[in-house]
């Protein structure tokens, strides 16, 4: 997914892109060098994954998380564009849209074993779970956009960027929400190239940004499952909430929280997630959101 927005098309007719060390080449989508190829080119789906990973990496647990971060990019984003480049050299494809549908098969079924490598490394390593859930979710939209893609030409550049959007601000806060401008011109270059049509390019949008925001959800409510198991497991070892339970009382509190964070240090420092209202509905019946509203 990372370099690949599938697009048909052979050298010197619109639906072709430069390879991947150059921005156009003549007789590619658009005017060579032109504002529109130069907005797809630097915001294609592997800059965007590499900047997210590492995002919610690094709000999940700091420099530790943005360690795992870069781990995950490696097989969401590097490793794919890896792979893209070396068919190019090996004449396997034209270039890294890779528009012809069989050529783009093995490009897809590369990215999701790369994807799926990354995701079993990250689970059994213990990397947080924020990031972890996001990789799997990752997983799951590459398979749905390569089903699309094969009778539809949906666009998966905006559908990636607005995903990352999406999460990015679900995790941040709602300043990230500016980044729907890059998104919205992303959407432009698309058209302007015409490697896609506008329904291709609002629908990629909408569907990407609709994942994530389901992905997310189901991530919540995971971690809020994580925390009410705690809390069963820790009650035997507690006199109390907070009451006579003491210091006891309070290192169970923090393991709690630990544990429904996922890994991910608790306190005002960095939050689980800027939605209080949100976070509270759905977590309001297990411990992790007594937790999470008094961190």
């Amino acid at each position: 997914m990372a370099a690949r927005q599938g697009s048909p098309g052979s050298p010197g007719s619109p639906g072709s892109v430069g390879a991947p060390g150059s921005l156009d080449q003549p007789g590619s989508s658009g005017r060579p060098g032109s504002l529109a190829a130069r907005v797809t080119y630097l915001l294609e789906p592997k800059n965007w994954l590499i900047v997210t990973v590492f995002g919610v990496g690094a709000h999940a647990d700091g420099l530790a998380g943005a360690g795992w971060g870069a781990l995950a990019a490696f097989f969401a984003a590097v490793l794919p564009t890896v792979f893209i480049a070396y068919g190019i050299r090996r004449g396997r494809w034209e270039d890294r849209n890779v528009g012809d549908r069989r050529p783009r098969l093995v490009v897809l079924a590369f990215i999701i074993a790369s994807v799926a490598t990354g995701l079993i490394l990250l689970a059994v390593l213990g990397a947080p779970a924020m990031l972890t859930g996001y990789l799997a979710f990752m997983l799951a939209s590459v398979a749905a956009l390569a089903a699309i893609t094969l009778v539809w030409k949906i666009s998966i550049h905006c559908a990636v960027a607005a995903g990352s959007v999406t999460i990015l601000a679900l995790v941040y806060g709602p300043l990230v929400l500016g980044g729907y401008l890059l998104v919205g011109l992303l959407g432009w270059s698309r058209v302007t190239v015409r490697d896609h049509t506008v329904p291709q390019v609002v629908s990629g949008s909408v569907l990407g940004a609709a994942a994530a925001v389901l992905a997310y959800a189901v991530i919540i409510r995971l971690a809020g499952a994580a925390g009410r198991r705690s809390a069963v497991s820790g009650r035997a070892g507690r006199q109390g909430w907070g009451g006579g339970a003491g210091a006891a009382g309070t290192a169970w509190r923090s393991a709690a929280g630990r544990s429904a964070a996922a890994g991910r240090p608790t306190g005002p420092r960095r939050r689980f997630s800027y939605f209080g209202t949100a976070r509270t509905t759905l977590l309001r019946h297990g411990c992790l959101a007594h937790v999470v509203r008094t961190a």
